[in-house]
């Protein structure tokens, strides 16, 4: 599986983003779409997940501004980011999850930077 991103940028507090990512090869193998993000310093943590079925979660942090949403084919993930705050500057990372193997797929990072 690849996952190929985009949509990052440079953005005011306050300001919307939105992001994408289309996911190719063997995609009928996924179990789970989603997007993870790392700042400076910091671990890797979830933003928002969705599965097949359509269920999604979140973190606590972002409840409430930011939306997954997955097409209906199942192969692209998008990530919609509305009140942004600074704190949201980081690297953000596709991710797909295969139950079968526990096996996480990557794509490569796309930047979101909040700021004045």
């Amino acid at each position: 599986v690849q996952l190929q991103a985009s949509g990052g940028g440079l953005v005011q507090p306050g300001g919307s983003l939105r992001l994408s990512c289309a996911a190719s090869g063997r995609v009928f193998s996924i179990n789970t779409l989603g997007w993870y993000r790392q700042a400076p310093g910091k671990q890797r943590e979830l933003v928002a997940t969705i599965g097949n079925g359509g269920r999604t979660v979140y973190a606590d942090s972002v409840k409430g501004r930011f939306t997954i949403s997955r097409d209906n084919a199942g192969n692209a993930v998008n990530l919609q980011m509305n009140s942004l705050k600074p704190e949201d500057t980081a690297v953000y990372y596709c991710n797909a999850y295969r139950l079968a193997g526990r096996v996480n797929y990557w794509g490569a990072g796309t930047q979101v930077t909040v700021s004045s």
